[in-house]
């Protein structure tokens, strides 16, 4: 896979346990991606993919986190795809660790030649395009991996769902304000939904939400106690900090 072309950094991850090439313009991961990983139950052995990979922040933040643990990145733009590969090695992570420049809606016989077959994972995390094309970003590197179109979403859980193997897990992240709709679309193949609201403070409206699903199960929906990253002063919460800087898991847990 070629090298990207346009400016990058050097950006640090989990306190300094990655260090990422990533475009100096455009799309940067954040907190979001962090959060992601931390919130996907894999184990060794399995097969985890992310959808939207970018330059592979949250499907490497899981991998630095669980030995054994076999992941595939998948990125629309061949650049950041790009970057993701070589973040991968740079991280002595790929022997475990994989790139593939695949569109998420691209035609299951795409996916097929890739090697991702369907029910070939058992893990699937994923951080959707979120924002109304009405107001998207100016950066096209930034409107690529945010602006939604109307059935963006369908596509991106119909991808997994076909990913998946039966029970197998999706997790994603989301903006809190639009949670019915991923609620709605969530319906069809998917039960178990757990909902873990993210806020930035005490006394502050949620702005995220981190959702894990069921492939097939019927069991009924959850809403977690929320995770708080800072407390009234900015200062970061213990459990916030554990996760963005120490890599710890998020336990889904009522």
């Amino acid at each position: 896979m070629a090298a990207a072309a346009d400016p990058t950094s050097e950006d640090a991850l989990l306190g300094g346990r990655l260090v990422l090439r990533q475009p100096v313009r455009g799309h940067r991961f954040g907190h979001d991606a962090v959060l992601l990983a931390a919130a996907t139950p894999a184990r060794a052995g399995e097969h985890a993919i992310e959808l939207g990979a970018g330059v592979g922040a949250a499907g490497l933040a899981l991998a630095r986190r669980v030995e054994g643990l076999a992941v595939t990145l998948v990125e629309l733009d061949p650049n950041l795809a790009a970057l993701a590969h070589e973040n991968a090695a740079r991280n002595s992570l790929g022997n475990r660790v994989r790139a593939v420049c695949l569109d998420v809606a691209a035609a299951p016989a795409e996916f097929f030649a890739a090697g991702l077959g369907p029910d070939s994972a058992d893990r699937v995390l994923m951080n959707p395009p979120f924002n109304t094309p009405q107001n998207p970003s100016p950066d096209p590197g930034r409107q690529l991996a945010r602006a939604a179109s109307p059935d963006s979403l369908g596509r991106w859980l119909d991808a997994a769902r076909r990913l998946l193997r039966p029970h197998g897990s999706l997790t994603l992240i989301w903006r809190a304000d639009r949670l019915a709709d991923v609620l709605v679309a969530l319906t069809a193949g998917f039960g178990a939904i757990a909902i873990m609201p993210v806020y930035p403070k005490p006394g502050t409206a949620a702005i995220r939400v981190l959702m894990r699903a069921t492939k097939d199960s019927h069991a009924p929906l959850s809403v977690l106690p929320g995770l708080m990253l800072a407390d009234v002063d900015n200062k970061p919460i213990a459990q916030a900090q554990a996760i963005l800087r120490d890599g710890a898991a998020l336990v889904f847990v009522l």
